[in-house]
């Protein structure tokens, strides 16, 4: 094969690796769009397009995570029940403090996602978890210090961050 050919792998050949991910104080779509680059495999060299060439990645911590300005109140996730009048909707701060936070980031990642059969595969590598712990430790997952590499991935708690831990 030539230097100048693009190599295009099977899936077969794929390795997939495991990376942890503390959501604590991340901000939620600078978080959503390196999961989803992460779910692709777009960070590796042997990435192809139609192939599920990324990793498993496990997020912890999701209660915490941070929301800018005030799209706390103002980002409303809408659904309808499938009756007439049946349009719902909740805040991002209402899903946050709900039964199930994890659906938050869960939501923001699948909407990076492309939306056919292969997107489908990709989320299933997705593992969200509203607390610190995880049934992952068997895989020893590598962890992946988002914070430290930009300043902008963790919201400032001064000025007008609006998602402030009590």
């Amino acid at each position: 094969m030539l230097a100048t050919q693009t190599r295009s792998i099977k899936p077969a050949e794929v390795k997939k690796d495991w990376v942890l991910i503390d959501a604590d104080g991340l901000v939620l779509g600078r978080l959503a769009a390196l999961v989803a680059n992460r779910l692709r495999g777009k960070h590796k060299s042997t990435f192809t397009p139609h192939v599920d060439c990324g990793d498993h990645v496990v997020i912890v911590n999701a209660r915490k995570v941070r929301v800018t300005g005030a799209k706390a109140e103002q980002s409303i996730f809408y659904w309808h029940t499938g009756f007439a009048g049946g349009i719902k909707g909740r805040s991002v701060r209402e899903r946050l403090d709900s039964r199930f936070p994890e659906r938050v980031i869960e939501k923001a990642v699948e909407r990076m996602i492309t939306r056919n059969n292969l997107g489908r595969q990709q989320m299933r590598n997705l593992h969200v978890y509203a607390g610190a712990e995880h049934p992952h430790a068997g895989q020893t997952p590598s962890t992946l210090d988002v914070a430290g590499m930009n300043r902008k991935n963790v919201a400032v708690a001064a000025g007008g961050d609006q998602n402030k831990a009590a």
